[in-house]
């Protein structure tokens, strides 16, 4: 059979399953709950499904291995990075084939955007974990995000810089949805604070050469920069070569997002990135006892080489969100009912207080603005401000 008739066979399926509803399937609580994670497991962003597996796999050991009374079956499945095809393929076998009643992980937006018209087919809910382009809740009414949109975190940021008295700045974006989504937020909350921005890059996502990016801005010779890129391998190679190029020693102030000083990769990013001032939604350094417990859990379970990111945090409460929905609906899985038991959910995460906006099924969460510093020999991200019940800036009145 062609991949034109497999794809075919399985649209069919898929249209008999969204007919029948999903809970017919295995709603018997004998049966496991089957969750298809759909992440990346090899390739340069390995470590974002390595995080997912280990929030999850700490909240199931802390409940028994089971949600809503019944065993969980993690069914994982490897897009190797940014791969909406690939993504959305996984998706129909997940469902088809795999029998699973939840979609999570999706941690590039593509695939998050890609595996939404799955859902939407099969009425299957899906957690996004971690992709923060922000109209991704807007492409299925199956979608509900736990992570973040790119655009909640940067606003406050721009705030913050504009607070501090910045106020001329150079935006840098990695060229892709969350890029400029974050691009977007800066320059509309910026300007709307009377800032000026000084010039605009966007870089490509694959191997960029940062040397005459920065050269560029050396000479423009603005007040700040502000800079979004994915977490992994881009943040240090620009932190790299904007101490060489002596940004700082030039009087150039730099801000970004969180990603660029994520927790799993800060060690290994180094001492280029100290005294940066990011903004994100979770630091493995924040100060709360549901934190002080989750990191201590995370290293007694997986040692002290393997520290939680924001990843890792956002699994586990995929996994509380999905507990609470089920105590709601009682254990049914059927997708519109589990949908309706998310809206307006509130609960403590590690992070702080979040909620399910019950109109957009978006996160709201606190914001925190950070400074990385060596704390006890370790980089850390050291809260000092913060915004709080933060909505998605896209989203606002809706």
């Amino acid at each position: 059979m062609n991949n034109r008739n497999v794809l075919a066979t399985l649209t069919l399926a898929l249209a008999c399953i969204g007919a029948m509803g999903v809970a017919g399937h295995a709603n018997a609580a004998d049966e496991p709950l089957r969750i298809g994670l759909i992440a990346t497991y090899s390739g340069p962003y390995a470590d974002y499904g390595r995080q997912f597996d280990a929030g999850i796999a700490l909240y199931l050991k802390e409940h028994g291995g089971k949600i809503a009374g019944r065993k969980v079956e993690i069914i994982k499945k490897d897009t190797g990075g940014p791969a909406p095809d690939a993504a959305k393929r996984i998706a129909q076998e997940l469902i088809v084939r795999d029998k699973a009643s939840i979609l999570t992980g999706l941690d590039f937006s593509p695939n998050a955007y890609a595996v939404g018209a799955i859902a939407t087919q099969a009425k299957t809910p899906a957690i996004v974990m971690n992709a923060a382009s922000s109209a991704i809740t807007t492409s299925s009414p199956y979608v509900a995000r736990l992570s973040f949109t790119v655009q909640q975190v940067t606003e406050p940021m721009a705030k913050y810089m504009l607070k501090q008295g910045v106020k001329e700045a150079y935006t840098v974006v990695a060229d892709y949805a969350p890029g400029v989504d974050a691009e977007t937020a800066f320059k509309k909350a910026f300007a709307a604070g009377g800032g000026k921005i000084a010039g605009e890059l966007r870089t490509p996502m694959n191997n960029p050469d940062f040397s005459a990016y920065v050269q560029r801005i050396k000479d423009a010779k603005p007040q700040a920069v502000f800079f979004f890129f994915p977490s992994g391998v881009m943040p240090p190679a620009f932190l790299k070569v904007w101490k060489e190029r002596g940004m700082e020693e030039a009087g150039i102030k730099l801000f970004a997002t969180g990603e660029a000083t994520d927790d799993s990769y800060l060690d290994a990013t180094g001492d280029v990135a100290l005294g940066l001032l990011t903004s994100h939604h979770y630091s493995y350094a924040h100060n709360s006892p549901k934190n002080q417990k989750f990191v201590k859990d995370f290293a007694a379970e997986f040692g002290g080489k393997l520290r939680p990111s924001y990843f890792a945090v956002t699994a586990y409460d995929a996994m509380e969100a999905i507990e609470l929905a089920l105590a709601k609906t009682k254990g049914d899985i059927a997708g519109d009912k589990v949908m309706e038991a998310l809206r307006g959910m509130k609960f403590e995460s590690p992070r702080g207080p979040v909620e399910i906006d019950p109109a957009t099924r978006d996160i709201v969460q606190t914001v925190y603005i950070r400074r990385t510093e060596r704390v006890k020999g370790e980089l850390v991200n050291v809260e000092f401000d913060q915004f709080e019940r933060v909505k998605d800036p896209a989203k606002e009145g809706k």
